[in-house]
């Protein structure tokens, strides 16, 4: 009996030594880390139904910018900056936009308005871009159906929803970004196979994951999609809750465009969209490698059922410290069939994380709805 007794207690004092580590780290969480968020924004338009893979961008809370091609630590009171990789911005590979103007063209989250038409919107881009990016020259130009512009990176969420997949960092890993980001040629190699938007989020995730975001070659062909680098840092948060990971949604503003539409990866493209019968006619075994490789690898869903919708009034929402919210009530496509509803979370000490891990909304925001 006393054998026994001893071998339980040496079984509890190992379990605590190997708890502790990670419960120090998470009660210190709130004062020893920043918060960061790759933002997955879906597809729009006719180019978003030939190309369903969407954009990826990164938020960074404690790094700002000096102009939108150098960045550095924030000052007290600023909110950080969302930077992307675009084709299109004036010969440079990547910009830093602060986090409402990227969403909305605004400076202050009280003007950003309920509803919006395209007048509205092409006014505010352009009040943005006389304000703020004047100093990038003429041959900054406007986004099109063919290339990417400046207009890709400012008032995002006129266009399309977006999810946050929020994650901690910690200081010195935002000051290795900035010297790597400041030290590097800003010169764009834009290619939407081997060098797009999502590598370029490889790169900023494996600053602060090394070595876990690689290029792979099952699923999507080896070409790197939001989805796929999203799917990598849920993977990865769910084996470490130190990363303090929630998802949070960014609704879509209506008014200006039809409401976007989920993301697919390239070999769910081919399949869901149809696109893969041409290439049944031409060569069958390519297809049947593309059907094995999309059941196989290409299907997962990413957003978990009734994530936590925030708006411009609520968007600390990416900064204060939370429980993570990959335990809740499962996972589910991108656009449920109630998808236009949108909900305002006030975030504010324990009661507003209450709200966000039960999904609660304190605040009801009026009903998107597409476009006639």
């Amino acid at each position: 009996m006393h054998f026994l007794q001893r071998a339980r207690s040496n079984a509890t004092r190992k379990n605590l030594l190997r708890i502790m580590p990670l419960a120090l780290v998470l009660l210190g969480a709130p004062s020893l880390f920043a918060q960061a968020a790759l933002l997955m924004e879906q597809p729009y338009g006719v180019f978003g139904t030939l190309n369903p893979t969407g954009h990826a961008a990164v938020y960074l809370e404690h790094v700002c910018a000096d102009s939108p091609v150098h960045v550095r630590l924030c000052n007290p009171g600023e909110t950080g900056i969302v930077i992307s990789r675009y084709k299109g911005l004036a010969g440079y590979d990547w910009m830093a936009i602060p986090l409402i103007p990227y969403l909305y063209a605004v400076d202050n989250p009280a003007s950003v308005p309920a509803k919006v038409d395209q007048e509205t919107v092409n006014r505010l881009r352009d009040h943005y871009r006389e304000a703020h990016l004047s100093e990038l020259g003429v041959n900054l130009r406007p986004g099109n159906f063919f290339n990417g512009g400046w207009t890709e990176l400012v008032g995002t969420a006129y266009d399309r929803r977006t999810y946050a997949f929020r994650f901690a960092t910690t200081p010195e890993q935002d000051k290795e970004l900035i010297a790597q980001l400041n030290d590097r040629p800003n010169q764009s190699h834009f290619n939407i196979l081997f060098n797009n938007c999502a590598d370029f989020d490889r790169f900023i995730l494996n600053n602060y994951f090394p070595h876990k975001f690689g290029r792979t070659v099952f699923p999507d062909a080896g070409i790197t999609t939001p989805k796929r680098i999203a799917y990598t840092l849920v993977k990865y948060a769910k084996r470490h809750p130190e990363t303090q990971f929630t998802i949070l949604e960014i609704p879509q503003v209506p008014g200006y465009r039809h409401e976007s539409r989920a993301i697919h990866g390239v070999d769910e493209s081919l399949i869901v969209n149809g696109y893969v019968i041409p290439i049944v006619l031409l060569n069958p075994y390519v297809a049947g490698g593309l059907l094995a490789d999309y059941l196989v690898r290409g299907r997962y869903n990413l957003i978990p059922k009734n994530p936590a919708t925030v708006d411009a009034e609520h968007l600390d929402a990416l900064t204060q410290p939370m429980k993570p919210s990959l335990t809740g009530t499962g996972w589910e496509q991108e656009n449920p069939s109630d998808s236009a509803r949108t909900m305002g979370i006030t975030l504010n000490g324990e009661t507003s994380a209450a709200a966000h891990l039960t999904h609660t909304a304190t605040t009801q925001v009026p009903a998107a709805k597409d476009q006639p």
